[in-house]
């Protein structure tokens, strides 16, 4: 059973930085592809970010293209997310999630193709 716990949250101003991490109990980060999700009041669980098994392409939704970097630690185990120029509009509860399946282009971004999730973090980003 795969295990994830995120941190990094908190309150940030519009146009800061922050960063998430995400610890995995699992013997080799590059043996699965890893996401973020987020999900704001009010609204459905919508895709962030990825970062595909072992050959490490990344994909990111467009609302945070050029702003947020996702990455990984191997060596740590731990699954990142750089967050800049952060807006209002960024503001939810940001989740961690991973399979040990190879995604492609059109199930990459779905949340039912990913296998475990933690139990997210909030990010609130407000004057």
């Amino acid at each position: 059973q795969v295990q994830l716990v995120e941190s990094g949250g908190g309150l940030v101003q519009p146009g800061g930085s922050l960063r998430l991490s995400c610890e995995a109990s699992v013997s080799a980060l590059s043996d699965y592809t890893m996401a973020w999700f987020r999900q704001a009041p009010g609204k459905e669980r919508e895709f962030v970010a990825a970062i595909r098994k072992q050959i490490s392409m990344t994909v990111y939704a467009n609302a945070v293209k050029g702003r947020f970097t996702i990455s990984r630690d191997s060596a740590k185990k731990t699954l990142n997310l750089q967050m800049n120029s952060l807006k209002s509009e960024d503001t939810a509860v940001y989740y961690c999630a991973a399979t040990s399946s190879g995604l492609i282009a059109s199930t990459i971004r779905r949340q039912e193709s990913y296998d475990y999730w933690g139990q997210g973090t909030q990010v609130t980003v407000s004057s």
